[in-house]
């Protein structure tokens, strides 16, 4: 398998395991109807973030979906990921231009290190997205395949991005770039993957009648965007759709529905679509590489929605359109499952689930992550607050979805060096964090972490416990006596137990007789054995 070489790549192939985790702070005044939903907006360096999701998230997310920066030297970034190398420090808080000849270098060093972690927060069946342009894209296949292992590429799509070519300057001489890509990875083995190409799959029947099973659905779906078709706000048996909402088909299709009874209104007089078991097998839709433009819509459809949550002058000057997002989230996943963008931006992916899930009614879990790109020029620059969210809330108002997020920043390093220096987390914090560092897996039931019981959580054949406070002066007298060890064997029978604490007055004997082992804290943190 061909591999890439760049410089620096000896130095950054494994920086992830280097970068410490960090405790995610919720910031209480910047939820939004957190009750209703279990998404989240995170604001900080998303290196670090995704590091920071790992003890919650590892092996949990269906869906990556990423946008970084396509290199083609106009946009701008900056290469900030920190490192003790002369050579990486000499590119620190350099903005990467067309004219640097290490451009190309700089860019698989960012990328490399985020997708690794991405791999990590994957699911075995997951998928990864990844958009870009013509500038890195032999680059980025080959990167992935290196990451993800030969065979993992399910497609490239490509979709046109632009409605319209540019006649500045002698461009209408030269081939014009109206299309982009999406590179398509699969953590897993691609042949075992089974998109969602039928609004049936996976579905229940709990109605019958002398026809056989059948369910109902919406018939309606938004009128925003690209997809604002007045033409498609027909009259039903005196009903209208409202102006933000449009039929899903067209009129002698409705109505073809309605005479044969397949549209029916329910109690509130809202129009239901009636599809039988034996109709699904209808509804399956190739799946092109070549993504039209009434399925995905354009940039400038993108920034027209932005436009209209938070007005102009937000400095984004191509947005992906919702309807693209929102078509790969569909195929890919179930009504649960959880998606993942750690390049946001303006938030168009938590848009396409927060719309997915109001047409379909699933549940799934949506995290943001994004910079606040500020800088000495700009010190109070805050895009994940004063745009991502923004964005996000004022969709949530205007289209009525009943759901909101948690807003979270990345806080401090859970290392040695940080809590020796009294910056301590919460019991919860590092309970999930020492279980990670135990099982490599999340902590699944946080609701049975019982920190009286020094009880964290359970593995298949092994026990993890913490003995810790936060509070300096008490966690300097906790340590791991015979009376706790006592209580832990009984509390586990026949397990292996793992236990963190600032100490332990027993002897090894004893530890090896009761399947005891025994981790200091903090000194030890990172002697990972099972998911290094």
């Amino acid at each position: 398998m061909p591999t890439l070489q760049f410089k620096g790549k000896n130095i950054i192939w494994n920086h992830h395991l280097s970068v410490p985790y960090h405790s995610l702070e919720e910031i209480e005044d910047l939820h939004f109807q957190y009750e209703k939903g279990d998404h989240k907006i995170i604001e900080g360096d998303n290196l670090v973030a995704l590091k920071a999701l790992l003890p919650q998230y590892a092996g949990q997310v269906k869906c990556v979906y990423i946008d970084p920066p396509y290199n083609t030297g106009n946009e701008g970034w900056i290469y900030n990921d920190k490192s003790n190398s002369p050579l990486l420090r000499e590119w620190i808080g350099k903005v990467v231009s067309k004219e640097d000849l290490t451009h190309h270098d700089k860019w698989l060093c960012m990328m490399s290190t985020r997708i690794k972690l991405l791999y990590e927060l994957l699911s075995d069946d997951g998928v990864l997205y990844v958009s870009i342009g013509e500038d890195e894209l032999g680059n980025l296949i080959t990167l992935l395949n290196e990451i993800f292992g030969d065979n993992r590429l399910l497609t490239v799509f490509s979709w046109r991005s632009r409605s319209k070519p540019t006649n500045a300057g002698d461009a209408k001489y030269r081939p014009q770039k109206v299309a982009e890509f999406i590179v398509a990875f699969s953590k897993g083995d691609p042949e075992a993957l089974l998109f969602n190409l039928s609004a049936g799959k996976d579905r229940t029947y709990p109605h019958s009648d002398d026809e056989g099973e059948f369910r109902y659905t919406t018939i309606l779906t938004s009128n925003l965007g690209v997809y604002r078709r007045e033409t498609m706000r027909f009259e039903i048996e005196g009903y209208t759709p409202n102006e933000e909402q449009r039929w899903k088909a067209g009129q002698s299709e409705i109505e073809k529905l309605n005479e044969t009874g397949r549209l029916i209104f329910n109690e509130d007089g809202v129009p239901m679509w009636k599809i039988y078991k034996t109709d699904e097998d209808e509804l399956l839709s190739p799946m092109y590489t070549f993504l039209h433009p009434d399925i995905t819509g354009t940039a400038e459809n993108g920034k027209t929605e932005v436009n209209k949550l938070i007005g102009k002058g937000h400095g984004f000057d191509t947005v992906k359109p919702v309807q693209l997002i929102k078509y790969l989230i569909h195929i890919t996943t179930k009504e649960n499952d959880v998606v993942l963008d750690s390049f946001a931006g303006t938030g168009t992916t938590l848009q396409a689930v927060l719309e997915l899930n109001a047409e379909d009614g699933g549940k799934r879990q949506c995290l943001l992550v994004q910079m606040t790109e500020a800088s000495e020029s700009e010190p109070e620059k805050n895009i994940c607050k004063n745009i991502t969210k923004k964005r996000i809330e004022s969709a949530i108002k205007k289209y009525n979805f009943d759901s909101g997020f948690k807003y979270l920043r990345v806080g401090s390093p859970i290392d040695p060096e940080t809590m020796l220096d009294g910056d301590l987390p919460t019991y919860q914090q590092f309970a999930e964090y020492v279980y990670y560092l135990a099982t490599g897996g999340h902590l699944a039931d946080k609701s049975k972490v019982d920190a009286s019981n020094h009880f964290v959580g359970m593995e298949g054949g092994q026990a993890v416990y913490l003995i810790y406070e936060q509070d300096m002066d008490k966690l300097t007298r906790l340590a791991l006596t015979l009376q706790i060890a006592e209580s832990i064997v009984k509390h586990s029978p026949g397990k292996r137990r793992v236990v963190f604490a600032p100490s332990c007055f027993l002897d090894e004997e004893y530890m090896t007789a009761m399947q005891i082992e025994f981790v200091s804290v903090p000194y030890n943190l990172f002697e990972r054995k099972n998911n290094g």
